[in-house]
């Protein structure tokens, strides 16, 4: 037996039943330092050096800006850094890729620009360290015929766009050969130049192995009036729910039978939420506005003697997930969620929004409405925060952390001159320098 196998067998069976003269732990310490120090070490793995790069870097500038939002000057904007440089179709330099494709492993929303920003070293970096190999699956500019799934989703992206019947078409043709999780991200971009020829080919999509998939395409599905899930949903509304003078009267259902399942009504609850009620609501999303034969202004002032928040909250939802600017803008003023705002163009956004800001107080509601508007702020929006701020400066001015940084990342940096004149509080000072933080940052951006 040898020294190593004598000390791991009195180890085992301890020294109550096998004696070891002296130290035990002490000897096996040595005796693993003696058997490290006599190994051999390997042959080290040879490495293909980097690719040349394809794509012009930064300018020195713009990498400094970088390294700095990095290092912690105004680390929310790093974000909106990435997006910006990635538009310009450059790449980052590479003595910040290691800590940038570090941030990305922790950070899921700044990948979809990092395959285009980390270059050819990039790419080669994650396949060396799994760590980053992440970045690998992230787009590239390659086609849909040699590119991967994220590749191959920003050109049937752009497809969509040019061709909204080939970009299908080409789906269509590769359908049963992609993954399940790649076909959910697919189904997803026909949401873009979304219309009835889409039907058939979603309707298909209800019968999917995947519940990823299935519920898209329900949820695609739900924005065409003319669809057969909108038409089955509307049969189910009418079952449910009948309107008589100023009265809506409701009977939730029952059971949530297959068909519903098919649709996309999810059978189990969350937690807290009844099985009925969770029926109820999910039906009535779907179900398409129209069946209602009143507007929503309307539909709000008439009394529900059962059911109330089960109804009014599924004609949020769907709202949401009809996109209808009408509803939307009616169930804004009943329940004024970010969400809803999504269904309405920028300008009208902002202008619901900046009306919002003057009639509201600073709460933790005002921000997710602000949090749930499109960049950049125009004028109308900047202004009423601005004077919210203002206002707020002379009663809690602790309370104004997040509204401030809040401004200073989502107003136009355009409007520079206008913030710093605004006024000499020292929180609206705060945004402005933020705004030319952000202004020589596109400055610098610019080819």
């Amino acid at each position: 037996m040898t020294a190593w196998e004598e000390l791991a067998s009195t180890a085992l069976v301890g020294t109550d039943r096998r004696p070891y003269h002296g130290d035990l732990l002490e000897a096996a310490a040595v005796e693993v330092a003696r058997r490290r120090a006599g190994r051999r070490i390997g042959e080290p793995e040879r490495q293909d050096p980097a690719p040349d790069e394809e794509r012009a870097a930064v300018g020195r500038r713009a990498a400094e800006r970088l390294a700095r939002i990095m290092g912690g000057e105004h680390e929310r904007l790093l974000p909106e850094w990435l997006a910006a440089a990635a538009g310009t179709g450059r790449r980052v330099p590479p003595y910040v890729l290691p800590e940038l494709l570090d941030r990305g492993r922790r950070d899921r929303s700044i990948r979809v620009h990092l395959g285009v920003l980390a270059g050819q070293r990039g790419r080669w970096l994650a396949g060396v360290n799994p760590a980053w190999d992440y970045l690998l699956e992230e787009p590239t500019g390659e086609t849909w015929e040699l590119g991967g799934a994220a590749d191959r989703r920003e050109h049937l992206r752009a497809l969509r766009k040019a061709d909204p019947g080939r970009a299908r078409r080409l789906l269509e043709s590769t359908w049963e050969r992609e993954t399940p999780d790649d076909r959910a991200e697919f189904a997803e971009v026909l949401a873009d130049g979304l219309s009835m020829e889409d039907e058939p080919f979603l309707e298909s999509a209800l019968d999917d192995r995947r519940r990823e998939v299935r519920q898209v395409a329900a949820n695609l599905l739900t924005r065409l009036p003319g669809s057969r899930l909108s038409q089955r949903m509307a049969e189910r509304a009418r079952a449910c729910v009948a309107i008589k003078g100023n009265v809506i009267a409701v009977e939730a259902p029952e059971v949530c039978d297959k068909a519903m399942e098919r649709d996309g009504v999810r059978p189990k609850p969350p937690r807290g939420i009844g099985e009925r009620a969770w029926w109820l609501q999910q039906l009535l999303a779907r179900a398409p506005l129209g069946v209602w034969g009143h507007p929503p202004a309307r539909l709000l002032t008439m009394r529900i003697p059962d059911w109330d928040a089960e109804v009014k909250a599924a004609w949020v939802r769907a709202a949401i997930l009809q996109k209808d600017p009408g509803w939307a803008r009616a169930m804004f003023g009943w329940d004024p969620i970010a969400d809803l705002l999504d269904s309405l163009p920028p300008d009208e956004q902002q202008e619901l929004a900046a009306d919002f800001v003057k009639k509201h107080d600073l709460d933790s509601q005002l921000i997710m409405v602000l949090g749930g508007v499109s960049s950049h702020w125009r004028e109308g929006l900047a202004t009423a925060v601005l004077r919210k701020i203002v206002k707020v400066a002379t009663t809690q001015p602790w309370n104004l952390g997040e509204l401030v940084k809040m401004a200073g990342e989502r107003i136009d940096p355009a409007l520079f001159p206008l913030v710093l004149s605004y006024s000499p509080v020292e929180s609206i000072q705060q945004v402005a320098a933020l705004l030319r933080f952000r202004a020589d940052m596109y400055k610098e951006l610019c080819p």
